[in-house]
């Protein structure tokens, strides 16, 4: 005797071979012998074995499952009672195995409710998930359309305006990214390279943009409606005519600085910085701003400011403009020693803005080791003043340059036009180092200021060689101060901001807006930390795509670099740091020669290898030993 039976979700036959009260001993088709449970047998047969399985699946294909379910009524049923009605005969063992195959394969159709036993789903839902089917198939077809499509290079208006963020945040159960994912396993493309193909990929830093926008920006860059901020009224006008000192391009004017010999010898300095909190109310719409965007972007090119254009306008140190300004005065001995500090909200006039690029031409190392400072030029003696007072200030912070070491640069970027120029600036000019001094002295002070007067602020603060946020003084080890608040960028970081917020309440003996513990003080500190750091991230990759388009741009096939340590080097001419396997011996300092195997600017990467050593920076020690 054989029986049918059900194992795993799917139907089987095999030859009895013994029986016990709740199981059998069978002999599968394929010559197997295994145990079943009894229960889980549902006929048993005659017939040939082998045949018998094909034979039901073939009657089971003929059954119209539209008819069977009208045939079954409402009521619960057996499979051998609806066999009995759909063929109008007592059914043979290969007819209920038909109708069983049919009933198992239709779940949409029949509900099972136990052993051998079904019911009829409700027309109302049968339709229902007809219609599904019906829907999903004509989606497949909508898939399949534009997966071949994309596959022959051609990308559909439907995928297109869904492309970035197919890219970058993909939704996997739109049709859209199946199609796309569909081709992309078609193809063998991964989804950035077929995204090329299709020429969705027009502008590789607009790519990059968009991604980051999506990210950063879901809302896009403008600023909305807003209520505009107001300039503050009756602040007494400092007695001082101060100058800004900055890149050509900036807009965003923070800080400016004056100096007054005063009568008793000392020498007054004045850090102007401006003051946007003296007209942006709390919870207004433009604090609201600040608190989402929480900082300027800069990346080569352009920038996405922390305010809108018109309020920065309001409130930049304007040269030949009374600006609101929080000053902090400090009265320094003609031996820089500092003896006295005051704090004014004012207006500062502003009687010049500086550029480096003219500022450097006559105020730089060489100038100001000439006879006399070098030529005559507007400030002179307040730039060369602030210069030894800068000097001072970082001998005081434990600071003094290295005379050994190499000189760090910064690179600046211009781009027009899809063309980038990349210039190197020795870092620690004497413009460089008079303004980072002064920034420092103000930062570091009015931590202390706002610590004394036990008012939270955000600190910057570094020990074991991290730097983090934190709402209470501790010392920045890098810079050699006991705490470092940022307050001198209120126009581009959300912290500067904020802490002159604090600083106006703390000179007015007002409330501040965050007292100690103010949860809203810390969302704020975790907020801007984790902003700054991606902003940061993305300038430096939008500044690695445009290095890879100078080398190109260039004609720079064989770059030199500087051996770093292990398989690093520093590549010559631009910020950029890369792996070269099969490195020669080297020490740190050593320049070598490479050569360029490859630029891709879609995948942001760059493959070079070894050529020569062009010098080492220690000679070998055998050096003598080795013939002329």
């Amino acid at each position: 005797m054989n029986v049918f039976y059900e194992e795993s979700g799917s139907f089987k036959v095999g030859s009895v071979v013994s029986r016990a009260d709740a199981s059998l001993q069978i002999d599968t088709q394929h010559g197997k012998r295994t145990k079943l449970k009894a229960a889980n047998v549902f006929l048993e047969f005659g017939s040939a074995l082998p045949d018998f399985l094909p034979a039901a699946e073939a009657i089971a294909a003929d059954i119209d499952v539209d008819f069977l379910w009208e045939c079954c009524g409402d009521d619960e049923f057996g499979f051998e009672v609806l066999a009995a009605d759909y063929f109008g005969h007592a059914p043979s063992a290969l007819e209920n195995a038909a109708i069983l195959l049919r009933l198992y394969a239709a779940p949409m159709y029949f509900y099972k409710k136990a052993k051998g036993r079904f019911k009829a789903a409700p027309e109302e839902t049968l339709k229902a998930a007809l219609a599904g089917i019906e829907r999903k198939k004509r989606e497949q077809e909508q898939i399949d359309a534009w997966a071949v499509q994309l596959a022959a290079g051609t990308l559909p208006d439907a995928i297109r305006s869904h492309l970035m963020a197919i890219l970058y945040r993909p939704d996997k159960n739109t049709l859209e990214f199946k199609a796309f994912d569909q081709a992309s396993r078609a193809t063998s493309l991964p989804p950035l390279r077929l995204a090329d193909k299709v020429g969705g990929i027009p502008s590789v830093p607009d790519y990059m943009m968009a991604g980051f926008q999506m990210e950063h920006f879901p809302k896009g860059l403008g600023f909305g409606q807003y209520a505009p901020a107001t300039l503050p009224d009756e602040l007494p006008l400092a007695e001082v005519q101060a100058f800004s000192i900055d890149d050509a391009a900036t807009t965003e004017i923070d800080d400016a600085l004056s100096v007054q010999w005063l009568a008793n010898g000392h020498i007054r300095v004045g850090i102007h910085i401006a003051a946007p909190t003296l007209g942006i109310a709390p919870d207004s719409d433009l604090e609201k701003i600040v608190h989402q965007r929480l900082s300027t972007v800069y990346f080569p090119g352009n920038k996405i400011t922390m305010l809108p254009d018109d309020v920065v306008a309001q409130f930049t140190l304007q040269e030949g403009q009374a600006c609101p300004a929080l000053s902090l005065y400090v009265d320094v001995t003609p031996s820089f020693e500092l003896v006295d500090f005051e704090n004014r909200v004012e207006r500062v006039h502003i009687a010049a803005n500086l550029r480096h690029d003219q500022l450097e031409q006559v105020f730089n190392e060489e100038t100001l080791a000439a006879p006399g400072f070098g030529p005559d030029y507007a400030f002179k003696r307040e730039l060369v003043w602030l210069w030894q007072f800068a000097n001072a200030r970082e001998a005081f912070r434990g600071k003094t340059p290295d005379p050994n070491r190499p000189p760090q640069v910064d690179y600046n970027f211009a781009v027009e036009d899809g063309k980038v120029r990349i210039t190197i600036r020795k870092r620690g000019s004497p413009m460089d180092k008079l303004v980072s001094e002064l920034m420092i002295l103000a930062n570091s002070e009015w931590g202390r200021m706002l610590a004394e007067a036990d008012i939270p602020a955000m600190y910057r603060a570094q020990s074991m060689g991290k730097v983090r946020m934190t709402t209470r003084p501790e010392p920045h080890i890098g810079l050699g101060v006991a705490q470092y608040a940022w307050s001198t960028s209120p126009l581009r970081r959300a912290s500067d901001f904020v802490n002159q917020r604090q600083l106006v309440a703390m000179i007015r003996g007002d409330e501040p807006q965050y007292p100690q513990g103010d949860a809203m003080l810390f969302a704020l500190l975790r907020d801007f930390d984790a902003a700054y750091s991606a902003y940061l991230g993305f300038q430096d990759k939008m500044e690695y795509f445009w290095c890879l388009r100078w080398f190109s741009q260039e004609g720079i096939s064989e770059p030199t670099a500087t051996f770093i340590k292990e398989d690093l080097v520093r590549i010559d001419g631009v910020p950029v740091r890369l792996r070269i396997p099969g490195l020669p011996e080297l020490e740190n300092g050593d320049r070598i020669q490479l050569q360029i195997i490859r630029i891709d600017e879609l995948m942001q990467e760059l493959e070079c290898r070894f050529v020569s050593v062009i010098s080492r920076k220690t000679p070998p020690a055998d050096a003598a030993e080795q013939p002329a």
